[in-house]
């Protein structure tokens, strides 16, 4: 796989938190630098779901000490994580 623009990571991880997280409001989008847990928008299970797309989406392994808020607490980290991790 090429080396990932993290822009683009964002828009494809936005448009993932929409559809399954905000039923398709995209009024509610979460701002790139929101967190996930402080707003309530994902919980813990809805981070295990986020995980899952991006390793299915991207073809990377998000191992079990990868699971921090540094790499999955919003649009951002996640997009910046992703990048590092398939680029």
């Amino acid at each position: 796989m090429s080396a990932l623009d993290a822009a683009t990571v964002e828009r494809a991880v936005t448009t993932f938190i929409v559809d399954n997280f905000l039923f398709g409001n995209a009024a509610d989008a979460p701002a790139r630098d929101a967190s996930f847990m402080e707003t309530g928008l994902i919980d813990s299970t809805g981070v295990l779901e986020l995980v899952a797309f991006v390793e299915s989406t991207y073809a990377i392994k998000v191992g079990d000490d990868e699971l921090v808020p540094e790499n999955l607490d919003s649009v951002a980290n996640l997009a910046a994580f992703v990048a590092k991790k398939a680029g």
